[in-house]
């Protein structure tokens, strides 16, 4: 089925959730909308419609008029089956002790890794990114230098890929995934029930800590948050909260350049620095709750 993409830039979320919004009302109606973060340090936004019939050039026309927005761009996408051509493209990753792989590998895993089965979905976290793959390396150092934690949350969760990782390293506790989409969330539990880790891991639908269960399992020693910048720094005076003393939080999905801008935030309520990693162009950060905030 062939189908269209019209994307944009504003400056700004507020605008670019006004603008995605607005695109619901067209005729065509589009079959779904995207807003996302250009993380350049730019305060861009990109918004994006997704149709099965071509869109009306002047009705975007008017709309990115109408809420400063840059021209929307149209290109005709191709029909692919991008299931497919997703799990031809991720080879396995190994990330310290663990090798993050599809169903379509599990035949060459070898011997000797902690092995976690994510399959191709609409949800972040294969493990290929540079992101997933400095949290995950962060939790197999943890748990190699004596850290043991009993309550251990994974906020932003995608595949559930961390939280999994977590239940394999410390098997005494159970896990806690939220993620505030909901085909996340769903994505997540099918992968939880795939590793065998049923009951050791439970999804949420949930922003941030937004949900009884996420409140209930506070003071946490462990909060993974493998996000974005503003995310992170909306969600930190909530860690700060949630976070017992000599508690750890592992920070992701932060460019090189922001990470100071995220550890200064988060030094303001009680965390310091336990080591940073730089992966190109992602930096993972291991944060400690000081006992005297």
């Amino acid at each position: 089925m062939t189908t269209f993409s019209a994307l944009t830039h504003t400056h700004g979320r507020d605008a670019a959730e006004a603008l995605a919004e607005a695109c619901e009302d067209l005729d065509p109606e589009p079959v779904g909308t995207g807003v996302f973060e250009i993380e350049d340090g730019s305060g861009r936004w990109e918004v994006g419609a997704y149709f099965t019939d071509r869109p009306d050039d002047i009705a975007l026309a008017l709309l990115a008029a109408a809420y400063g927005a840059n021209p929307f761009a149209v290109s005709e996408l191709p029909d692919v089956d991008w299931v497919a051509h997703v799990r031809r493209e991720l080879t396995p990753v190994r990330a310290g002790r663990f090798l993050v792989h599809g169903s379509h590998d599990a035949d060459t895993v070898p011997d000797g890794v902690e092995a976690l089965c994510i399959e191709a979905a609409m949800a972040f976290g294969t493990g290929h990114h540079n992101t997933t793959k400095g949290c995950l390396e962060a939790l197999d150092r943890l748990e190699t230098l004596g850290f043991q934690p009993r309550r251990i949350v994974d906020i932003g969760c995608g595949t559930a890929v961390l939280a999994m990782a977590a239940a394999r390293l410390w098997p005494v506790t159970t896990v806690l995934a939220g993620d505030i989409d909901a085909v996340a969330v769903d994505t997540a539990a099918a992968n939880v029930i795939a590793n065998g880790l049923d009951g050791r891991v439970v999804c949420v639908e949930a922003a941030g800590f937004d949900h009884p269960a996420l409140d209930d399992g506070a003071p946490y020693d462990l909060v993974l948050a493998n996000i974005l910048k503003q995310p992170l720094i909306d969600l930190a005076p909530q860690m700060g909260a949630k976070v017992m003393p000599g508690g750890k939080v592992v920070l992701s999905g932060i460019l090189t350049t922001q990470a100071d801008e995220v550890m200064d935030v988060y030094a303001a309520q009680g965390f310091a620095l336990d080591r940073r990693d730089d992966l190109t162009d992602w930096t993972a950060l291991t944060l400690a709750r000081r006992n005297d905030p």
